[in-house]
Order: structure tokens, then sequence, then C-alpha cells
């Protein structure tokens, strides 16, 4: 019985120890993109509370809704009193590739109960799919102490650096004059973060056709031309990928 129990804690004290060293192996690759996600949140602060948001509903809407671009799609929508429908179907389209993403690592963590999933759901981010499966490609491949520590170790600091700068913006708004330029420093630092994440030519693709439809349908009535989009995008993106799957069999 003794030794049952030294094995057992031997084999525990190897799984803290190996989550722990992924953990560290994660927020090293991440690290650098931090100063990026930071200044992009404080931009999302300082434009919940320039829509007309009180500092309260600001500072909920950051920590419950955490996804920066259903917040900067909604917020314009929310100003022009739009239809609440079309607000929740704006960021509920924007939000879908959060279901892509899920679809595509939820094998990795199907070893765990529900509601840990549920808590790895919520630190999902685009910046978690730049990173995860490029050190994960297979679900079998690795142990499972490996995947959930490399997960945390991007899904933590990806929270703190983009909750720090969204609370510091929806605080010091009124503070920051225009003429920092802070909304113009919030993209730059967006395309910093958005560049590393396209890693293939569906992505390319993606990007591309978003960016001019976006720009070509900049007058069309509550920013659905963003909404439009985002759908185009993500079907340009889906379809390059199709293609080249096909194209390899």
């Amino acid at each position: 019985m003794h030794n049952s129990d030294q094995t057992a804690g031997a084999s525990s004290f190897d799984t803290t120890l190996t989550e722990r060293q992924a953990f560290r192996e994660g927020l090293k690759a991440c690290i650098a993109t931090m100063p990026g996600i930071f200044a992009w949140g404080m931009v999302t602060g300082i434009a919940m509370t320039q829509s007309g948001l009180t500092v309260w509903q600001s500072l909920g809407m950051t920590f419950i809704v955490f996804a920066g671009s259903a917040q900067l799609a909604s917020l314009p929508l929310i100003a022009a009193n739009a239809p609440i429908w079309v607000v929740f179907l704006t960021a509920l389209v924007v939000n879908l590739r959060f279901v892509i993403f899920a679809a595509s690592i939820g094998s990795h963590f199907a070893h765990l109960p529900w509601y840990r999933r549920i808590w790895y759901g919520y630190f999902n981010a685009d910046i978690t799919m730049g990173f995860f499966p490029q050190r994960f490609p297979s679900s079998r491949a690795h142990r499972n102490e490996e995947k959930n520590g490399f997960f945390l170790g991007i899904g933590y600091p990806n929270w703190c650096a983009w909750q720090a700068g969204s609370v510091a913006g929806i605080l010091l708004a009124s503070r920051i004059p225009p003429s920092w330029g802070i909304g113009y420093a919030g993209t730059l630092a967006l395309l910093a973060v958005m560049i590393p994440l396209i890693i293939n030519v569906a992505a390319l693709a993606g990007v591309i056709v978003a960016g001019i439809v976006a720009i070509a349908a900049a007058g069309m009535p509550y920013r659905l031309g963003l909404l439009a989009a985002v759908i185009l995008g993500m079907a340009a993106a889906m379809l390059v990928d199709v293609f080249i799957d096909t194209k390899k069999q």
C-alpha cells in the first residue's frame, strides 16, 4: 500500500510538472503578441464608453462578452438604436468562427469534464487558434497535460492583457485626447496580432475578401458592411480550404 501511494504521488507530481512546463511554453509562444492585445483592448474600452455605455455597462460587456470583434461590431448598432435582433445577429455571425475553432481543437480536450470544457471555451480566442494547432496538430500525439497547460499558457495571458487594456480604456477614455490617435494605434496593433495568424492560403483568402468587402460596403446602414465582410471572408476561406483538400486527394 505504501509503495502504491508513493507511485500515485510521483505520478501526480509528474503530471503537474508537465502541465506547468507546457504552460510556460504557451506563454513563451504568445508573449510577443500581448502588447498588441493590450492596445486593441484599450481601443475597445474607449469605444464602449464613447458609444454611450456607462462605465459599469462597459465593464460588464468586456468581462462577459470577451470578444473584441463582436463588441466593436455591435457598438455602432447600439449607438444607432438598431433593432435588438440586428445587434444579436451581428454579434452571433461575427463570433461564428469560435464554433469552428472549438470544433477544430475539441478532440484535444474530450477527456475533460463538461465544466472544464466550458471554462476552456471561454478562453478560446483567435490567438489560441494561431498557436495551438501548430504545437499540437494531432490530438493523439501528446499527453493531455501538455495540451491543457499549453492552451492555458496562451489563454490566461491573452485574457489578462485584453482585460487590462479594456479596463484602462474604459476608465481613461475621457482623459485621452483624440490627437493621440489611439484608434489608429489600435488598428496597427490588431494588424500585428492578425498577420502571424495568417498561416495558410485559406486564411489569406479570407482576409483579402473580408477587407475588400468591408471597404466596398462601408456605406451600408447600421454598419452591416462589417457583417457582410465577416460572412463572405469566412465563406472564401472555407471554399479555398475545401478546394485545397480536394486537390490533394
